[in-house]
């Protein structure tokens, strides 16, 4: 089972690293107006728009894989075994008794404890 958790961790990992790498890559909706304008050369008569539909399309593929991963991987991290009682400290590693400390008896009154000037 950890080695499935692994798997799906590095895959989540690399799918975030590739979409934000897609993200920075493209265009946005307003350069494409900038360069209907003539502010801007365009590629072709209506932009890039052949590499913004490739992109974009990845992109959202890589989201889904994403958003997979991330729900499998908050599913497989909160199961618990079916013999566990559901106990936070289940499985808390047991301390050694602390040695018992021997503490002087006080007096039985307090009025022997004031000082008198």
């Amino acid at each position: 089972m950890n080695i499935f958790l692994s798997i799906l961790l590095a895959v989540q990992m690399i799918a975030a690293v590739a979409m934000i790498g897609l993200i920075l890559v493209q265009h946005g909706k307003g350069a494409d107006m900038g360069a209907a304008f003539g502010s801007g050369g365009s590629g072709s008569l209506f932009g890039a728009s052949g590499s913004a539909n490739f992109l974009s399309r990845t992109t959202a593929v890589l989201a889904t894989v994403f958003f997979v991963c991330t729900l499998l991987l908050a599913y497989f991290g909160t199961a618990r075994p079916a013999a566990s009682s559901g106990s936070v400290l289940e499985g808390a590693p047991v301390a050694a008794p602390a040695p018992a400390v021997i503490v002087p008896a006080l007096p039985a009154s307090g009025a022997a404890q004031i000082p008198s000037k």
